[in-house]
């Protein structure tokens, strides 16, 4: 029961991020760029306070090593920014089923670049995931009416997915993710002073700013804290299967908080989108 609360937390985290995110850059409380930001550096300073506190009490190294710390910073910024600016216009609801079926469909890709074993049932999933959002775009939907968010969201999820695929196989993954949150923060401060100003900029409320700070140091910084202290719990399968209640935690969460609708396009698409991937997730099974 403890492993199936603390998991159902953690999900719920990660959908929050939606709905704040949403609920921020949505009604011009912020705009999509100082959110990311805020978001980043929120999120590093959490992260490194709980590394140092692991390292005070249990002494284990605080560099988690060079491998990653490329891929794992930049991917992480993609993700970031694409997925404040998507927020402009899209619901949470869709904007998380972009992000989803983008990441999964993206980490299926890499698998084939490395030359992986990629069984049928992983095709068939895959295949159907990509139905579901090909499905989402189609004319007459939310997310068509705003291809350019759609496609900022969708960038995100391959930032995402390359971030995941970066991160395979780290020994200090809470550690790893933490110096890969530090490391992005001066490389987006150079992007943003290099870019020039945008007319679209708005004046960063309180409340903007507050939203902002929740998301980086609560359901980002402890979410990620908390997903990794579960997840060997959980193991590789059932912790995929779990993410997929994510996006339907992000629409019940915007029509509860922002009065998003439900419409039915949108369940057909996740019906499609989260079942193919728990297809693809299956375990084979054992003789």
């Amino acid at each position: 029961m403890r492993l199936i609360l603390l998991t159902a937390l953690t999900m719920t985290a990660f959908a929050a991020n939606s709905v704040l995110n949403r609920a921020a850059v949505g009604p011009g409380l912020i705009d999509p760029v100082s959110f990311a930001i805020v978001r980043l550096l929120a999120g590093a300073g959490m992260l490194a306070v709980l590394v140092g506190l692991r390292h005070l009490s249990t002494g284990r190294a605080i560099w988690p090593g060079a491998k990653g710390r490329v891929a794992g910073p930049l991917s992480l910024l993609l993700y970031l920014f694409g997925f404040s600016l998507a927020y402009g216009a899209l619901h949470a609801g869709t904007g998380a089923l972009i992000l989803f079926g983008m990441v999964q469909i993206t980490m299926f890709a890499g698998a084939l670049l490395a030359r992986e074993r990629v069984p049928a049932r992983r095709w068939l999933g895959s295949g159907l995931a990509f139905f579901g959002l090909v499905y989402l775009f189609a004319p007459g939907s939310g997310a068509n009416s705003s291809l350019v968010h759609a496609g900022l969201m969708a960038a995100a999820g391959i930032g995402w997915g390359i971030y995941s695929l970066s991160a395979r196989g780290a020994s200090d993954p809470l550690g790893a993710t933490a110096w890969n949150f530090v490391l992005a923060v001066p490389v987006a401060l150079l992007v943003v002073a290099a870019l020039p100003g945008s007319p679209d900029t708005v004046p960063a409320m309180a409340q903007g700013l507050l939203l902002a700070a929740v998301s980086g140091a609560l359901t980002s910084g402890l979410g990620y804290a908390l997903w990794y202290s579960v997840l060997p719990a959980l193991g590789a399968a059932r912790g995929g299967v779990a993410q997929l209640t994510v996006p339907l935690i992000a629409v019940a969460g915007g029509m509860v908080f922002l009065g998003e609708p439900l419409t039915l396009r949108f369940l057909i698409s996740a019906a499609l989108v989260l079942g193919g991937v728990a297809i693809a997730l299956k375990p084979p099974r054992q003789r």
